[in-house]
């Protein structure tokens, strides 16, 4: 047995040797630690390593004229072993790269050349190129920047438009959307470029148009207009239409020149009371898409849409337009009573065609709420071999 002095000199020596148990380990544990870093630290020095001098430039400044813009990337493999570049891709196609494809020895160095081309790119831009190597930094992202001022535009640029001997920027004039009762005119500027005067004409203007040339005959190296009024109210046709103006110059009766024009002509329900909008009629259809499914090529399949007026006064169907010749829309009456409904007859015709179709039924009615409805039909055509 111990006496009381001897137990507390017992516990304190098995105490400290428990302490120094511990040390051992946790020092033990220090060293195998230092070691691992130390491996990891010197076999992170191995192997190839790319250092560029810079990774970006801007070009500042420059004329689009000045033509194809390069610059120069150069770097240094700081490794130990043979550095290889894989890849070097560019963020956008105006952008060209070229680069050292040797391996680079240690302390050996490389380029990579950038291009950039300007042309039709005006303004402001920052490309990136990407650079892949077998490298520790394996992926390296270049920039490139600057400000394209833009230059003069060619005439044949502001007018890619050939009318004849004349030029215009477009072939066409749209009127956007028209009510049933506007009257509107636009115009169309005709550049002359020719080294004499031409006179120009105008031959099977439909009735709703009225057009003009001024002045009828054209300068050389001098300009003009086509002005055109749309008479919506003549037209008598509800949603989109399209015509043509031909054009006769020097006294030529050819119908080789012309400039389209369409508008879309849209009800005006405007003037109506709150009295006439609330007995108004009102479409509603059974569905709006119909899917034919697999079909063979030559096959016609038909599908019927039900229109109903859920209104309170007649809906009348003012025009049905197929968004391609292969389909055909019929309506079975064109004045359906409040709570009647009335078919809509659909036939796809798929002489011609192959793969997935998606084709429209535009239904334009009187009801001011919805006055277009489009019906969509689809299918799946197998070419037979």
């Amino acid at each position: 047995m111990f006496s009381g002095h001897s137990y507390i000199c017992y516990k304190n020596t098995q105490l400290l040797k428990f302490k120094l148990q511990e040390m051992k380990r946790i020092l033990q544990t220090l060293f195998t630690l230092l070691i691992i870093t130390a491996y990891q630290a010197g076999f992170a020095q191995d192997g190839p390593k790319i250092a560029f001098e810079k990774t970006s430039h801007n070009f500042g400044a420059f004329k689009e004229t000045d033509g194809v813009q390069t610059t120069t990337f150069k770097f240094k493999n700081t490794g130990t072993t043979p550095l290889i570049l894989s890849n070097v891709r560019a963020s956008c196609g105006c952008t060209t790269p070229k680069w050292t494809r040797e391996p680079v020895a240690p302390n050996g160095s490389g380029e990579i050349q950038v291009s950039y081309d300007p042309k039709n790119r005006p303004g402001s831009f920052t490309k990136t190129i990407t650079v892949t190597s077998n490298a520790q930094n394996a992926n390296v992202i270049l920039e490139i920047s600057g400000m394209v001022e833009q230059r003069e535009k060619t005439v044949e640029e502001k007018y890619p438009r050939e009318i004849g001997p004349l030029r215009a920027a477009n072939n066409h004039i749209s009127f956007g959307e028209l009510k049933q009762t506007a009257i509107d005119t636009k115009e169309l500027e005709l550049i002359n470029t020719s080294d004499k005067a031409v006179k120009v004409e105008l031959q099977s203007v439909p009735p709703h148009l009225t057009a003009k040339v001024e002045p009828a005959t054209i300068p050389a190296k001098g300009s003009g207009k086509l002005l055109v009024t749309y008479d919506a109210k003549l037209a008598d046709t509800y949603g989109f239409a399209s015509h043509r103006i031909y054009l006769s110059f020097d006294g030529s009766k050819d119908y080789k020149n012309s400039v389209g024009v369409s508008a879309t002509i849209a009800e005006d329900f405007s003037q109506l009371s709150p009295a006439q909008l609330a007995n108004a009629p009102a479409v509603q259809f059974n569905t709006l898409e119909y899917d034919f499914g697999d079909m063979k090529q030559g096959d016609k399949k038909d599908y019927t849409f039900n229109l109903t007026n859920t209104g309170k006064s007649d809906l009348i169907i003012r025009n049905v337009r197929s968004s391609c010749g292969c389909t055909a829309a019929a309506p079975a009456k064109k004045v359906i009573a409040p709570g009647e409904t009335a078919p809509i007859k659909v036939t796809f015709d798929s002489r011609g065609k192959r793969g997935r179709q998606s084709k429209s039924v535009t239904v334009i009615t009187n009801d001011p709420k919805n006055p277009t409805s489009t019906l969509r039909i689809s299918c799946n055509i197998n070419a037979e071999s």
